[in-house]
């Protein structure tokens, strides 16, 4: 009996296995793509598209070297685009902790209505306040700067519902001993609930890292100069009415791939962790 069940796992296994595999295949066949067809000419791509052909005599860093060259301004927008991340990443994860912190942790009137807006928030989509934001972006002289990039979203209310129910699932004793011991509350929140908190940061790291990287619409209304754009925002100029450069985009398409794809090698040790605590509350 105890040899069939071990059999019966061990199939399962393999079907596990086999299954997840077949979905990685799938997933990484774009970039494998996108990757060979960067090496080729425009010509080439124009005439077959993009396929998996190998072809030694056809490769060239021609594209590249385009790309950081001084006639591109590929590098400023990359510039451009890990500045706004880094900087944007790292606000929110600290506001947007704070916040779920305190409708977690403490009590104050109003608190359950706050958090019912911030649930309302989250169904409301970008395209609805798009008006308004941008009007405020002009009163706040924000236009044409990372700042107006950044700051309408820093209290962004998917990880203020995140951070709000990994909290309320951690132990209230170590708050009571830390009070205790004379410790200020912003001291318990950066020295003891914050380090608590790192698989809740890792795996919004990883999400508002990604959303501000692909952020297009937001940034292509506040950005107005050559020099200020995004690397999404840069790319969709290669594709004009007098030519389309599609050597040029794959090749800036597969270099815009590595930031996102460090993060999430960085952060996903605890990413499954996070996102399994986060969904439920203690």
């Amino acid at each position: 009996m105890d040899t069939t069940v071990k059999t019966k796992w061990t199939l399962n296994q393999v079907l596990l296995l086999a299954l997840f595999t077949v979905f990685a295949v799938f997933s990484l066949f774009p970039i494998v793509t996108l990757t060979i067809a960067s090496f080729k000419p425009a010509q080439e791509l124009m005439r077959f598209g993009l396929n998996l052909k190998i072809d030694p005599d056809l490769f060239s860093l021609k594209n590249y070297t385009y790309l950081f060259s001084g006639e591109s301004l590929y590098l400023t927008w990359y510039k451009n685009s890990i500045v706004i991340t880094a900087i944007y990443t790292a606000l929110c994860l600290f506001i947007s902790s704070m916040i779920g912190y305190g409708l977690a942790v403490y009590k104050f009137p109003l608190r359950n209505l706050t958090f019912t807006l911030v649930l309302i928030t989250m169904m409301v989509p970008l395209e609805i306040i798009m008006l308004p934001l941008y009007k405020l972006s002009i009163s706040l002289q924000l236009i044409d700067s990372i700042w107006g990039v950044i700051l309408p979203f820093i209290a962004a209310p998917l990880p203020i519902f995140f951070f709000r129910q990994y909290a309320g699932g951690l132990p209230k004793d170590f708050l009571d001993a830390a009070r205790v011991d004379g410790c200020t509350e912003f001291g318990i929140f950066v020295r003891i609930m914050m380090p608590l908190m790192a698989p809740a940061f890792s795996s919004m790291a990883i999400l508002q890292a990604l959303f501000c990287w692909n952020n297009f619409l937001w940034p292509l209304i506040v950005l107005r100069t050559n020099e200020q754009l995004t690397i999404p925002i840069g790319l969709s100029t290669l594709l004009t009415p007098y030519g389309n450069n599609f050597d040029m985009l794959i090749s800036g398409a597969v270099l815009a791939i590595v930031p996102i794809l460090i993060v999430f090698l960085f952060f996903q040790k605890y990413f499954i962790e996070g996102m399994t605590a986060g969904g439920v509350k203690g």
